[in-house]
């Protein structure tokens, strides 16, 4: 089975399917699956006073949600903030959008804001369940200063293949395959094409291999670094975090070039 770990964060998916919405090519309810993936209903959190609720509709927030991101003359980003690295999230919103390590930064003529999911698991590691709540916190204006913190997604696939060989190296000499074989079959299984959650209907080739690099990369950096391995030492352990967290933060500037909608 892939793990759930492997699908890109939720405000990413959210992002490229709006995208589309947006454009006139993808189907709101192809859309609700999509970003609703094996979650429960998502909801909306206090902040949306007077949005419409479940009811009998389990995806009527969802579809709220979908509906305000995609609506006309929108701009849209995820944004991947990490401990002392905000990634462009205005200030408004950086404690909350590090805490849950993601965010989807919206600007339009209402004004900006920034959407960040809280998500609550429940279940066992074999039938896993995900309650998401999503918080709509009011920021400043992103949408001039955002391009210059990511680049565009040409320079984000560039920087990514260097990416990838930091971590190749990293992971040749931590040799995780030898110390944990449990580690060893999920990288394995991480060259596969898939990535278990359905693309939208034209996003462009670039942004579809960029967003599957950058997620197979942060898992391959959460999967090396959740153990020393046969680090000889503790300089060598820092020097192999310190490399692999260079790889993440490229990974995540990635995802955030990738989804980058300005209007």
């Amino acid at each position: 089975m892939e793990s759930q770990s492997v699908i890109p964060p939720r405000s990413v998916v959210l992002a490229l399917w709006a995208r589309d919405l947006a454009d006139g090519v993808a189907l709101l309810p192809d859309a609700i699956r999509a970003v609703r993936g094996d979650d429960e209903p998502h909801r909306l959190g206090s902040s949306f006073d007077g949005a419409p609720r479940r009811g009998e509709d389990d995806d009527a927030e969802l579809r709220t949600l979908l509906t305000i991101v995609s609506s006309p003359g929108t701009s849209t980003v995820a944004a991947l903030p990490a401990p002392g690295d905000p990634a462009g999230v205005p200030a408004e919103a950086s404690a909350a959008a590090t805490e849950a390590g993601e965010c989807l930064l919206v600007e339009s003529t209402a004004g900006a804001f920034a959407l960040v999911p809280s998500v609550v698991r429940f279940g066992s590691a074999w039938e896993p369940g995900h309650l998401v709540t999503w918080d709509r916190v009011p920021v400043s204006s992103w949408e001039r200063r955002f391009y210059g913190v990511v680049g565009d997604v040409s320079e984000a696939d560039r920087a990514l293949r260097t990416a990838l060989i930091t971590a190749t190296r990293a992971l040749a000499d931590l040799d995780v395959a030898r110390w944990r074989e449990d580690v060893g079959d999920e990288l394995a299984a991480l060259r596969g094409e898939n990535l278990g959650w359905p693309l939208p209907p034209r996003v462009e080739a670039t942004t579809a291999r960029v967003t599957s690099l950058a997620t197979r990369l942060r898992r391959i950096v959460e999967l090396a670094t959740d153990d020393d391995g046969g680090a000889a030492s503790l300089w060598q352990a820092d020097q192999r975090s310190a490399a692999l967290g260079e790889v993440d933060r490229a990974a995540r500037r990635a995802l955030a070039a990738a989804t980058l909608t300005v209007r």
